[in-house]
């Protein structure tokens, strides 16, 4: 079996742990740890590196922009 976990260091918790136990019951795992690149990630699916280096092109050239007022956006 291959999991992959993805979150900040700053959230691990023993209810992390707790799932941990649950999913490998006495199985022995290995555990890696890395750090993720952002930019590699989102480079990674060459459709969202297209529209990501079509966005970045746009800004330079001021085409296709959206503008907001700070206040218009909601926050969660």
């Amino acid at each position: 079996m291959h999991t992959v976990y993805r979150v900040k260091a700053n959230e691990l918790d023993v209810r992390f742990l707790e799932q941990l136990k649950a999913n490998f019951g006495d199985k022995e795992i290995e555990i890696i740890v890395s750090e993720l690149d952002e930019t590699e990630y989102l480079l990674s699916s060459e459709i969202n590196k297209k529209r990501l280096l079509t966005a970045i092109a746009n800004v330079k050239v001021q085409k296709n922009l959206v503008e907001m007022q700070l206040e218009d956006l909601e926050y969660g």
